[in-house]
């Protein structure tokens, strides 16, 4: 096991002043569940911007769905806003292979036709299976491929990340 530690803190910092260079008068910002929908809430709060940030499930446009079915406890995409002629910022917590995103931007397009689609990231850990990037990335580190990052939010809201062994 790495003795990597990360200040998820400190990244989140990092990630709000890269989503407010990346924002757009008329852009909405939409969180991956679940680690992209708690960074995309507190961003929306900690911008000052009205309404709800949107939260979109990967679930159903994953390519392992077969495999993997439904998982339990997921929640349905729910985008407050016309998807039409805008511009999305989609929020994430770790970016490693591109496909979670990949099935994103289907969903996406299930409900309209944006203007445009950024990404940004709290981590970029490497490890890319597609042609897929972040706009921004609070940090970018290489991580063995059986090494999984997650993040967690306590009660009060404040993030920690945890390095351990893929299961």
């Amino acid at each position: 096991m790495s003795n990597l530690s990360l200040d998820a803190e400190a990244l989140y910092g990092e990630l709000l002043g890269g989503v407010r260079r990346l924002l757009e008068p008329d852009s909405v910002l939409v969180g991956i569940w679940s680690g992209g929908a708690w960074l995309a809430d507190r961003l929306q709060a900690d911008l000052g911007r009205s309404g709800a940030a949107g939260v979109i499930s990967s679930t159903l446009h994953r390519d392992d769905f077969g495999s993997r079915g439904m998982a339990a406890g997921t929640d349905a995409t729910k985008l407050p806003f016309a998807i039409d002629g805008s511009h999305i910022l989609l929020i994430d917590d770790v970016l490693n292979t591109g496909r979670t995103v990949r099935a994103v931007i289907n969903e996406l397009y299930d409900f309209g036709r944006p203007a445009s689609v950024k990404l940004a990231v709290l981590v970029d850990r490497g490890g890319r299976e597609l042609p897929i990037e972040a706009a921004y990335a609070a940090l970018r580190v290489v991580l063995p491929p059986g090494q999984k990052l997650t993040l967690a939010r306590d009660d009060s809201g404040r993030f920690d990340f945890s390095v351990g062994e893929q299961g």
